[in-house]
């Protein structure tokens, strides 16, 4: 068996900088990153902290490419009829598969009952997100109308108060008291 790296021994605050000035740095200089530790007491070498870096590269990767997966799902079913979940799940059923093909992980090891409860409760879970939307989508529509229907009247109408109320009555958002 391979010896555990270095770099996943690190400590929780040195592991932190040095994932940050891996994105940083955009995956390079680890020559200047193994002085850097060498400085804060560890000593690490330029080839483990590019194997680590490798691998962590290739998460965000992975990470990326979901997310953009994620956002062509919803970009793809707009209506609130179930079709996003089912989006979903088909996704991440898709992404299990592939996670045990790739990893040639034994699917007898794996609890299937577990893994079909995850996808079970990510199904339940996006119900009150698509009724929060819903309800922040139908209130914004509302506040909108109403600011239209004033600026149409004719009335005398400050541009920046307005962009306040608005904002303050659809999202919430409230400008912080002066110092």
């Amino acid at each position: 068996m391979p010896r555990r790296s270095k770099v996943i021994g690190l400590p929780a605050a040195g592991k932190e900088w040095l994932d940050a000035a891996l994105v940083e740095g955009n995956f390079s200089g680890y020559e200047l990153l193994a002085a850097e530790l060498k400085k804060r007491g560890y000593d690490i070498s330029k080839s483990a902290l590019h194997r680590y870096g490798s691998a962590f590269e290739q998460s965000i990767a992975r990470l990326k490419v979901a997310t953009e997966q994620a956002r062509a799902v919803v970009a793809a079913s707009p209506d609130d009829a179930g079709d996003m979940t089912e989006a979903l799940m088909r996704l991440t059923q898709q992404k299990v598969m592939q996670l045990v093909v790739d990893c040639e992980i034994d699917t007898e090891s794996v609890d299937m009952n577990k893994l079909a409860l995850i996808v079970s409760r990510l199904s339940r879970s996006a119900i009150p997100v698509k009724r929060y939307q819903a309800e922040v989508k139908s209130k914004l529509r509302k506040t909108l109308d109403a600011a239209v229907a004033e600026v149409e009247s004719g009335a005398s109408v400050d541009p920046l108060a307005l962009i306040k109320r608005v904002r303050q009555e659809a999202y919430g958002i409230f400008d912080e008291a002066p110092a």
